[in-house]
């Protein structure tokens, strides 16, 4: 058991999550939804993201709490090395697209784009957060261009995604 890294409640406790479903070498499941990047409302296609090179698929329990605001400014700080290694990065969660939108602009520092995460992506991503209806659990994923995952961080602590998911990108020169 360990204590929630965002307060949902006071003082809640809280087993972690279970272990990604998708393992590496295996299809990330394709998808379309739609998210905003410096507020501006877009689609995302998976597959098309791909065509540009690696993604950095990241799954964040509910914007503007304590933890996923640190994340979004820590993937934001390192945008410049994640595309330099020729990788783009995307935040998603089950927010709504209006608190994407704030979001995306306020944390997230107009960085990158940030996405609904439908329960239909969620069930393929694996990231449904069973104790917590409606909020995904903090699991990032690195989809090489074919499609594959080739790395996968499943963590409540937001402290190591950005180095390890930079880490897998730069891995994959």
């Amino acid at each position: 058991m360990r204590k929630l890294l965002f307060p949902l409640t006071a003082a809640v406790l809280i087993a972690a999550p279970a272990s990604a479903a998708l393992k590496v070498g295996t299809a990330a499941p394709d998808f379309t939804t739609t998210g905003a990047v410096g507020g501006k409302e877009f689609k995302l296609h998976l597959s098309d993201q791909l065509k540009k090179g690696p993604v950095v698929l990241y799954f964040f329990p509910k914007a503007f709490t304590s933890g996923c605001t640190a994340e979004a400014h820590a993937f934001s700080e390192s945008i410049g090395d994640f595309k330099k290694a020729g990788a783009q990065v995307i935040g998603m969660s089950a927010d709504n697209l209006k608190t994407l939108h704030d979001f995306s602009t306020k944390e997230c520092r107009s960085a990158f784009p940030v996405a609904t995460a439908t329960p239909e992506i969620q069930k393929a991503y694996d990231v449904a957060w069973a104790a917590h209806p409606g909020i995904t659990t903090r699991t990032s994923y690195v989809i090489g261009k074919s499609g594959k995952v080739v790395m996968v961080h499943d963590d409540l602590d937001f402290s190591e995604h950005v180095a390890r998911t930079l880490a897998a990108v730069k891995a994959l020169k």
